[in-house]
């Protein structure tokens, strides 16, 4: 063979294996392409699970442990971006309430689309991971010169894109909080209360302090030395002067009419309820002294970082209304101008309730030097009564529909076209040797079910089975065996289930040469270099035994690691492709796919290499195909005395030259039947046919020497 002769055929089969590898992953894009970025979130899992429930989430599991949800934010916010059409963000969350991350899948902004570029807003996402979702989150380094503190998480915004960044952060706050108060118990709300507006009795301002309408906090310099450590005299940037108190703050909840009108008179009052969303509060705070709830430069429709409310553990951010900040004052009958007074507004995601115990937060930040600074933080209880709200009743709810009962809902026809298949391939074992007389019938029969194998139950379903499922079956028995975690994903337990009982009557040859997606797409390989006449290298009968030890080794190893450290364990089990190939369809970062495509290349010489001499996951269902109680390939005592056309002709290299089946190795592909049961293959019958011929021809000779002579 000319040079230019191999390199034209090394190039077309690289080709091939391109096209073939866009084909396929093209067939499961659209169960595929959610994996690498949920992946992404949650570096960790070794399980994901398809986007469903109410609300619908995607799960990532790290064994049977819940390492979070991950969701789309066009799933809980309808908010619009400065191009006019929501932000489209994939977030992870932990059950702890910590987000994991924020994916941006698409956006019209055009600020970064045609202007400053991507890269900005990729840069302001990174800044979500880590951060809580307890602890408001505001864009913004600083906000009217005070320091952060424990009470608000901020995150820089972009120059130029503070629209699209603010919205950003409200639809990920949004997203974030109706998936933690559906499944996070630490964020799950009791019934709401609803201010009453048929409830009005004319107020005048000493009424109002009396019904604790409006309710006033006076921090003392005492109470703030304390905290502290050190005399106010100390901080030269605190303002005023010692006579004056601290603080002093009034504030009140607006959104009933008995103190919402009463302080603001009815045209104000009609003016903020309809500039309240639907499920949005209104909190009016008033301050003087030395350090007011706002510094002298808070810049109007911004968060405050001085002041904070508290509900249930939870921080709520205030954001300013800029409500006729100015004029408020002389509605309110305060006196003096040493008064700052603000409307503040309790957003929906924030799930305020007024009549649950709630406390108003004051975070104190005094700067000693330029280099030094000192915090605290004061709380003071805000009651409202509960007289002024019509409480919604707790809904008795049902019983939720377990998760694994409604994966196996919405999975039906999945888990139907899986069972069908199953049938079919349990059909072919039993009659085996009806079906394998018709030899170019079953060829077909067999590529079209590795095809389906690959494609369906590989790159579709997600059922590709891993070592990794054994790490945790044993570590379910345990730490205790909940089958309800096996039960999350039915193709996968519904292929563990079959593959288990098939180990009892055929070994692991099924689960190997029909049911294993990587197995598939390595025969699959090996069609491609039979296609190209590509020379297949001979490993010798003696190193051949040797390497079947490996895979071997490598379960061993795995096992053992498990039961040590789950975190290497998984480390570890990538020695498996399966994750690289079928999971995430080859989009991975560049080391593993390499390797998956190095396995493949190498399948291109030796037929399905990885399967003979690395695959773990064959080396345990060898391991437990031992307790098989039928060997059901056929062997007749020609077989290795002298035929050694099976052993000639078995590519898995799993028949001995003694015409034995070596079980542990063999992947059940029936190639052998096919040979015992075809009479232009099988040498026994060519010699038995030979034989009878012979046989005839010589009956024939004898009549005719018998024949009466005329």
């Amino acid at each position: 063979m000319s040079v230019r002769r191999q390199s034209a055929r090394h190039l077309l089969l690289a080709c091939l294996l391109c096209l073939l590898s866009s084909a396929l992953r093209a067939e499961g894009q659209h169960t595929t392409d959610w994996q690498p970025a949920v992946q992404q979130l949650f570096p960790s899992a070794t399980r994901l699970i398809e986007k469903q429930g109410t609300p619908p989430v995607y799960q990532a599991f790290q064994l049977d442990q819940l390492l979070g949800y991950a969701f789309e934010s066009t799933d809980y916010s309808a908010l619009q971006g400065f191009g006019g059409k929501p932000i489209r963000l994939l977030i992870g969350l932990t059950p702890e309430g910590k987000l994991t991350g924020v994916t941006v899948l698409s956006h019209h902004e055009p600020v970064f689309v045609h202007g400053m570029g991507e890269q900005p807003l990729f840069d302001f996402t990174a800044q979500y991971a880590g951060r809580n979702i307890a602890t408001p989150i505001v864009v913004g380094s600083q906000h009217g010169g005070a320091a952060d503190g424990d009470s608000v998480s901020y995150i820089d915004g972009v120059a130029k894109a503070t629209v699209s960044v603010v919205i950003l952060n409200e639809t990920v706050l949004q997203s974030a909080m109706t998936v933690a108060r559906a499944l996070l118990p630490d964020f799950i709300q009791g019934p709401q209360a609803i201010a009453r507006q048929d409830v009005f009795t004319p107020l005048d301002w000493q009424q109002l302090r009396e019904q604790q309408l409006v309710q006033r906090w006076q921090l003392d310099a005492a109470s703030v030395e304390n905290a502290l450590g050190n005399s106010l005299a100390f901080y030269p940037s605190l303002p005023g002067t010692a006579d004056q108190p601290f603080s002093e703050l009034y504030f009140a909840y607006l959104n009933t009419p008995m103190s919402g009108r009463n302080l603001l008179g009815d045209q104000a009052f009609a003016q903020l309820q309809a500039e309240l969303q639907p499920g949005e509060h209104a909190l009016l705070v008033m301050s003087r002294g030395r350090y007011g709830h706002v510094p002298d430069d808070f810049i109007p429709a911004t968060a405050p970082s001085r002041i904070t409310l508290l509900q249930h553990g939870l921080a709520i951010e205030l954001h300013d209304m800029n409500f006729n900040n100015g004029n408020l004052l002389p509605l309110l009958p305060v006196a003096g101008a040493d008064w700052q007074a603000h409307l503040f507004r309790i957003k929906a995601h924030a799930a305020f309730n007024p009549v649950d115990p709630a406390a108003l937060q004051l975070n104190v930040t005094l700067r000693r030097n330029p280099l030094s600074e000192q915090f605290a933080q004061f709380e003071q209880p805000l009651n409202l009564d509960q007289g002024l709200f019509e409480l919604s009743a707790a809904p008795a709810r049902a019983a939720p529909t377990p998760i694994w009962v409604q994966m196996w809902q919405q999975r039906s026809w999945q888990i139907g076209t899986l069972l069908l298949a199953l049938a079919l391939v349990s059909l072919v074992f039993v009659r085996q040797h009806q079906i394998s007389r018709h030899a170019r019938a079953f060829h077909a029969l067999r590529a079209g079910f590795l095809l389906f194998t690959l494609v369906f139950i590989g790159f579709y379903a997600q059922g590709q089975l891993s070592v990794v499922n054994i790490f945790t079956l044993l570590l379910a028995i345990k730490d205790g065996f909940d089958i309800r975690v096996f039960l999350l994903d039915p193709v996968i337990f519904i292929l563990w289930t079959f593959t288990f009982v098939s180990l009892f009557l055929w070994g692991r040859g099924l689960f190997c040469g029909w049911l294993c997606p990587f197995g598939a797409l390595q025969e699959m390989v090996s069609w491609v270099a039979k296609k190209l006449r590509l020379r297949q290298w001979k490993i010798s009968e003696r190193w051949h035994r040797r390497l079947q030890w490996l895979k071997y080794a490598i379960v061993l190893v795995l096992v053992s690691s498990a039961l040590y450290s789950l975190t290497l364990a998984e480390r570890l089990a990538e020695v498996e492709p399966f994750k690289t190939s079928i999971t995430l369809g080859f989009v991975r970062t560049w080391p593993f796919v390499l390797y998956a495509l190095l396995l493949l290349g190498v399948g291109l010489f030796v037929h399905k290499f990885y399967c003979r001499y690395v695959c773990p996951l064959g080396a345990g269902l060898a391991i437990l195909g031992r307790l098989r109680l039928f060997s059901w390939l056929t062997r007749i005592k020609a077989c290795g005395k002298p035929c050694q056309h099976c052993h000639n002709q078995c590519e898995i290299g799993a028949i001995k030259r003694s015409g034995a089946i070596d079980y542990d190795e063999c992947i059940q592909c029936l190639e052998c039947i096919v040979i015992l049961n075809n009479e232009d293959q099988c040498v026994d019958a060519i010699r038995a046919r030979k034989q009878a011929a012979r046989a005839k021809r010589a009956n024939n000779v004898i009549v005719s020497d018998w024949a009466p002579q005329r």
